[in-house]
């Protein structure tokens, strides 16, 4: 057995690099370049919103759902899980025994055991679950997390998609960029170490004094362009740079990213991992007013050796599970005690399931057709379990949920309507989503 630490895996088993899958923003020097993810936002939602708020754990490879959510107990060896199966607050429902944290809280989580598609490929998978739109050359589509920074207005200096680290997936597949939307709307990086938040304060030796005659100069040139073409790239382009002033100056700002006013308490709560800074993170950040944040998770693709890999099998630490419990179940628990829970929708889900079978290395496989999604928070009735999959887990039974009818719940719950009609940068009109309905058992 394994007794020293082991840095968490850099690649999916498709050889992808975990960088940049987010399209993660940095500010440039003095912060200004964060004026175009504050760029275009100029309508809001619908008054009817029920979460003000999304956090997103994405859990990064494709978590096994007959090792989580849906373990099969009475299944043959060859399906049933290593792990044993607990009560919850639910009656009826049992989950893995590595989630006891989880278990008391599931009263105010909707899980869906019924999640299914076709796209057993990591990037596509992701991009389907993230868009709610079937992978396609012709368009890249914008994820959820930039949509909601199209159409989702607030005052708050804060930048409204932010997304927990930089480094989660790798690869071309633009899952979670802004796809035919500007650049802009993608989400804003806080780098590797969410306790150590890049670009909040100006470089070396520039003072806000002298920042403060650069942006007169700036607008003063603003101000001459206009005069000579006046487009949408350039209206309102003062309002936009403003915004990003106030980011970089505002001590509101500054302190929704500063783990370091936790109480150890509270960081004990969430745990050290890099899960738990995130999730930590993200309710600071929605509470000072982001609208989407994502939390990427790393390291579900589980090929082998899921008894070891899964559980605290090397060290306390070491397993995937053990960890999104103690976050998942503090990020649940401590936004209720805050009175947020009903305000801030909480998704937890990976791009697919794994094989029901386990394979000759110990571990599970690509699995499209069955897969979890949790819900909880921001106007989802809790205490609910919809659909179900057959006795090995390979597919639903009842109530199949396709990753467009996720996308339009969440949507919806955010107060967006899923067939409001965007333009592309070629003028044509398109409607956020083609496909899906709302997800009525969870309201």
């Amino acid at each position: 057995m394994d007794t020293e630490p082991h840095p968490p895996p850099t690649r999916r088993c498709d050889g992808v690099s975990r960088r940049d899958f987010l399209h993660l923003g940095a500010l440039a020097p003095l912060g200004l370049s964060l004026a175009g993810a504050l760029r275009l936002r100029a309508q809001s939602a619908p008054n009817t919103a029920r979460a003000q708020a999304c956090i997103l754990i994405w859990l990064d490879g494709g978590p096994s759902h007959l090792d989580t959510f849906d373990l099969k107990p009475d299944a043959p060896s060859e399906v049933r899980s290593p792990f044993k199966d607990i009560a919850t607050s639910i009656p009826g429902l049992r989950i893995c025994e590595h989630l006891p944290r989880t278990a008391p809280l599931m009263r105010h989580v909707a899980l869906i055991r019924s999640v299914t598609h076709e796209l057993g490929n990591h990037d596509t998978g992701t991009r389907f679950l993230l868009t709610g739109h079937r992978p396609t050359p012709a368009l890249d589509y914008p994820s959820l997390g930039s949509v909601v920074a199209r159409l989702r207005t607030s005052d708050s200096p804060m930048p409204p998609y932010i997304a927990i680290p930089n480094d989660a997936v790798g690869g071309d597949s633009n899952a979670a960029r802004s796809g035919y939307l500007p650049g802009a709307y993608s989400a804003f990086s806080i780098g590797k170490d969410p306790s150590k938040v890049q670009d909040l304060h100006p470089p070396p030796g520039i003072t806000f004094e002298r920042n403060e005659h650069r942006r007169l100069m700036l607008a003063k040139m603003d101000r001459f362009s206009r005069e000579v073409e006046e487009g949408p790239a350039t209206r309102n382009r003062d309002a936009f740079y403003e915004q990003a002033y106030r980011l970089i100056g505002s001590a509101e700002a500054k302190n929704a990213f500063a783990l370091g006013q936790e109480s150890g308490a509270v960081r004990e709560r969430y745990g050290s991992s890099r899960i738990g800074s995130g999730c930590l993170l993200a309710r600071r950040l929605v509470e000072a007013g982001s609208r989407f944040v994502t939390v990427v998770d790393s390291g579900w693709d589980t090929h082998q050796q899921i008894a070891r890999e899964l559980p605290d099998s090397r060290f306390p630490g070491s397993g995937k599970l053990p960890s999104l419990d103690r976050a998942y179940s503090a990020l649940i628990d401590d936004l209720r005690q805050r009175g947020l829970l009903d305000s801030t929708l909480v998704v937890l889900m990976g791009e697919f399931g794994r094989t029901p079978k386990l394979n000759a290395l110990g571990g599970r496989d690509h699995w499209p057709r069955a897969g979890f999604a949790c819900l909880a928070g921001g106007g989802v009735q809790g205490g609910r379990v919809i659909g179900a999959t057959n006795p090995f887990g390979e597919f639903p039974v009842d109530r199949p949920v396709t990753p467009p009818d996720l996308a339009f719940t969440l949507l919806q719950l955010l107060g967006i309507d899923p067939s409001r009609e965007l333009t592309t940068p070629d003028g044509r009109p398109m409607k956020l989503l083609s496909e899906g309905s709302f997800i009525h058992e969870v309201a």
